[in-house]
């Protein structure tokens, strides 16, 4: 993305003030710089050709855990900010990060708080992490604010690592099975179609044969047209999901619909508690963390449910009665937070909410993978048995046909 170069007073102090940032567009960067309680006055690229640069902005999790990690650990040993992010830049190996990072130190030196520099950077740092930078900076417990952070995210990478893993087998084996039946059915049955039509004129292939030779003619035949069908189907599903009726049924099914239902549910229940524990832990009051958690859910159905609770908490309702039988909250939830509001140790009752449900995820992810692997078996088993009966179908019958005329 291109970097420009702006001009900006501030608002509170008259100041003028000059840095780079990173922003898909002029109207992009505006934006951001207003957000930061600045004036511009000046914004341009820094360097034309910048705007064609085919680096992306994109920084990896585990690119942005080792930054976090780092600070975390130079500010502890005593370094200060601007000299543990040096340092952090000169360590780092990914190319973008590395200029997020320089730039943030810009900004820093022209007088931001560290959270203001980040947050030109949302794709990057979340409401999450710069919610919880801006409460260590406030109370001066910036490197133990950076330590959660850091803990949190990888956590979070782990949890992630384990669900992905756990659906990359059963893909993979049907990519395979999907490529050795096109490949019997393009290529091998149209040969034993034409060679039985040749050694047996006269006689009709077997019924199973027939169909799949159809269906073989028709791919070869209007393959063009499949894959025109087949990206109709994906650009259309792909802007569906986006919409809100769209965004709704598939967060609906992810928690209700079998297998993965429960592995869901335990996945928000987990995210919920981790990052709630982590904000409560930082100082922050309830209401904030209720308003950062429910967007870091990812699922608009617990997210409704948070903002409903908050709603009840500004009235004097404890959150545990909040979500109290609530459909999209496991009942250990409330009842957990219900002993913590009672002996003044919420985080603690969130923390260990996290541990049990992070592990109950690690065991789902491993009862779906036992699951899913005996039934691809079937599956696999009952498409190989049909593709070998078209093929051998035609043999027996014509072997049988030939017995036949040679007893006579």
């Amino acid at each position: 993305m291109p970097i420009y170069k702006f001009s900006a007073i501030k608002a509170a102090t008259g100041k003028r003030v000059s840095s780079d940032l990173i922003a898909g567009s002029i109207k992009e960067a505006t934006e951001t710089i207003r957000k930061q309680g600045l004036n511009p006055i000046d914004v341009k690229l820094k360097n034309p050709f910048s705007a064609f640069s085919f680096t992306s902005s994109k920084v990896k999790q585990k690119d942005t855990i080792l930054f976090t990690r780092q600070l975390s650990t130079l500010i502890n040993a005593g370094l200060p900010l601007m000299q543990a992010l040096v340092n952090t830049a000169d360590q780092t190996q990914a190319k973008n990060l590395k200029d997020i990072i320089r730039s943030v130190i810009d900004a820093i030196k022209s007088g931001k708080s560290l959270s203001q520099a980040l947050s030109a950077y949302p794709k990057v740092f979340g409401v999450i992490y710069l919610n919880l930078i801006a409460a260590g900076e406030i109370s001066g417990s910036l490197d133990k604010s950076l330590e959660r952070l850091a803990d949190q995210l990888e956590k979070d990478a782990d949890v992630n690592k384990k669900i992905r893993s756990a659906f990359t087998y059963p893909i993979i084996v049907l990519i395979v099975m999907l490529g050795v039946m096109s490949f019997m059915v393009v290529k091998v049955l149209p040969a034993v179609g034409t060679l039985y039509n040749g050694l047996a004129s006269g006689s009709s292939l077997p019924i199973l044969t027939r169909v799949l030779l159809s269906v073989s003619h028709f791919i070869i035949g209007f393959w063009w047209l499949i894959i025109l069908v087949l990206v109709v189907i994906i650009v259309f599903i792909n802007s569906w999901r986006k919409t809100k009726v769209g965004t709704e049924t598939l967060d609906n099914l992810k928690m209700n619909i079998w297998p993965i239902g429960p592995l869901f549910m335990k996945l928000y229940m987990a995210r919920f508690s981790r990052t709630a524990a982590t904000l409560v832990s930082s100082g922050l009051p309830l209401i904030q963390v209720l308003e950062i958690t429910s967007k870091a859910i990812n699922n608009v159905h617990i997210e409704g449910t948070i903002v409903e609770s908050i709603k009840k908490v500004k009235l004097g309702k404890s959150l545990s009665e909040t979500i109290e039988n609530n459909k999209n909250f496991l009942p250990l939830v409330p009842s957990m937070l219900k002993i913590g509001e009672a002996s003044g140790t919420i985080d603690q009752m969130l923390e260990r909410l996290a541990i049990y449900y992070e592990k109950e995820v690690d065991d789902e992810v491993k009862n779906i993978s036992t699951l899913i692997e005996p039934v691809l078996m079937i599956v696999l088993g009952v498409f190989a048995f049909i593709i070998v009966a078209a093929v051998l179908l035609p043999i027996y019958s014509l072997a049988g046909n030939s017995s036949f005329t040679g007893g006579t």
